[in-house]
């Protein structure tokens, strides 16, 4: 190792072991000075409306967004920058269609939103199963991607290194979740997001700078370094430009809209906001914050192909995660100067802040998940006292973080990208057809619920399994052979249609009881005025 590649680790190190040892501070003293439900879950719902939009947009920010959206960009580009729209206009379709009526209609978990109009023993554990299965996929790409990116950032290399990076790294976001609850992990993902944002600006400016403020440049110098020349500006780098290509594309596009916006650490975020006003001005925030940084991540990305070359990148890292570590030795100048080791750290920070966060934010929702649903609703009755939910919800985010962390150990060799895929389906499928109808269809009857939730589960698994992601070709997980027969490797486009068709058929094959009816009328009112049927709702 070279004294000045010695140096930036040395620098690299010292800023993670600061940032992790103040984060832990925080959220050891943000942390609920009792064990009290509301306090761990939505943090009393305290966060004023600035602070509370810098947490959605920074658990919304995920690591895969930073990382993997910025190698798609610079490996496919028009493709990659599409996924960017689709992902800034996912929160935006959250912020019109479920902001007030998630926050005025719940309570803690999505759990809670449907058992408001629901309350069965079968909707609790239907939602926390499907709740799990979104979010542990999801937790461990960002556990596998961290493993491999940090183990980078320090010099390492071979998957024993990988395998120690996930583990210190699930290590600390469980302490994050487990200690801090919604209050700490929203006081990190306060700092992630100005930390990632002013770093990833100061990147955009030098690229931008390095092109002489010339988009048009920018975007000519991109598509030479790709090495793909004019195609980089046109649909089909990424998903190919036959007839099964363009329906790859449209199922991509809509399976990230409509998953991306219900994904559960993005609901729970919503419960924390005082009133539904502060929920809708939180998300206008959101948006705006969400956007101008994901505008940051197209400029890296462009750059990235420019300056360090597609035929570079793809050597380094098939998947592309790695480009925006590889942009900033290109910006940083010569090896060893003060410049160089100034842009390195920096962006290496920037995106192990991005990782941690994120790794926290998923595992609070999976543990509350666990907690609330399962455990005190599903099994319980609802009769658990707060303080043994609490310490359930603690030792269910360790139980979490120890599979993920195990689970990211074992699918070391895979292409997570599966995983990713099949995180956003489920939520598409499952999540946003039963927030829909619960939230506005009278007709919508548990059955039609469950219809949904498990039928949903079961397509998306059947056809993701018989997928080019998992077998017949070079990027699947079982590269060696090949038994798919489902064409597309994100079934969106196939299993959103047939969540709204199960939700559908299941309600309307015998009249909505009673019970159902005036659930939905209890919900209509929380929804839209934020009271129940005896009164205003004070942290219920």
């Amino acid at each position: 190792m070279s004294p000045a590649v010695g140096s930036v680790q040395t620098v690299v190190v010292v800023a993670f072991l600061v940032f992790v040892t103040v984060c832990v501070l925080l959220c050891a003293l943000a942390g609920p000075d009792r064990d009290d439900a509301a306090d761990f879950y939505t943090a009393n719902r305290s966060l004023g409306t600035f602070r509370n939009a810098l947490a959605i947009s920074g658990d919304y920010i995920s690591a895969a967004t930073v990382l993997s959206t910025t190698g798609v960009i610079a490996l496919a580009g028009f493709d990659g920058m599409m996924v960017t729209c689709a992902t800034a206009l996912a929160l935006l379709l959250v912020m019109v269609l479920l902001a007030e009526p998630l926050r005025n209609a719940g309570r803690f978990t999505l759990g809670d939103v449907l058992a408001a109009r629901m309350a069965t023993r079968q909707v609790r554990i239907a939602a926390g199963v499907v709740a799990l299965a979104v979010t542990m996929p999801f937790l461990v790409v960002q556990l596998s991607g961290a493993g491999s990116v940090v183990a980078v950032l320090l010099g390492l290399s071979g998957y024993g290194a990988r395998t120690v990076c996930v583990v210190l790294i699930g290590a600390t976001m469980v302490c994050y979740a487990a200690i801090g609850g919604m209050k700490g992990t929203g006081l990190v993902q306060i700092v992630k997001m100005v930390i990632a944002f002013a770093s990833f600006g100061a990147l955009a400016l030098l690229v931008l700078h390095r092109f002489e403020w010339n988009l048009g440049t920018l975007l000519t110098a991109a598509s030479q370094g790709s090495g793909l020349g004019d195609s980089y500006l046109r649909p089909g780098a990424q998903y190919g430009s036959g007839a099964t290509g363009r329906l790859e594309f449209l199922s991509v596009q809509i399976t990230l809209v409509l998953g991306a916006a219900c994904l559960p650490h993005i609901t729970m975020r919503l419960h924390s906001a005082p009133d539904a006003r502060t929920a809708r001005t939180s998300m206008r925030w959101a948006v705006g914050i969400t956007a101008a940084f994901l505008a940051t991540v197209v400029v890296a990305g462009l750059g990235a192909s420019a300056l360090v070359g597609g035929a570079v990148i793809r050597d380094a890292d098939p998947t592309g995660r790695i480009s925006v570590l590889l942009l900033s030795h290109t910006l940083g100048g010569a090896p060893g100067t003060t410049g160089s080791s100034a842009v390195i750290a920096v962006v290496s920070c920037a995106v192990f802040v991005t990782i941690l966060a994120s790794v926290a934010g998923v595992t609070l929702a999976a543990a509350c998940s666990l907690a609330h649903d399962l455990y005190a609703h599903a099994a319980r009755g609802g009769g658990l006292p707060e303080q043994r939910e609490v310490a359930a919800a603690r030792w269910a985010a360790v139980g979490v973080g120890v599979v993920g962390i195990v689970l990211a150990v074992l699918t070391e060799r895979w292409n997570v990208q599966m995983l990713l895929s099949l995180t956003y389906s489920l939520s598409a499928s499952a999540l946003f057809p039963i927030l829909v109808y619960s939230l506005f269809w009278r007709g919508f009857t548990q059955r039609g619920l469950l219809w949904t939730l498990y039928g949903s589960l079961a397509s998306v698994c059947l056809l993701m399994l018989f997928s080019p992601a998992v077998s017949g070709g070079p990027g699947a997980v079982f590269p060696g052979v090949d038994f798919h027969w489902f064409p597309l490797r994100t079934p969106g486009v196939v299993t959103v249609p047939l969540g709204f068709l199960l939700g559908w058929f299941g309600s309307v094959q015998r009249p909505a009881p009673e019970s159902d009816v005036a659930g939905f009328e209890r919900l209509e009112l929380r929804a839209l005025t934020g009271v129940t049927d005896s009164g205003p709702r004070h942290g219920q």
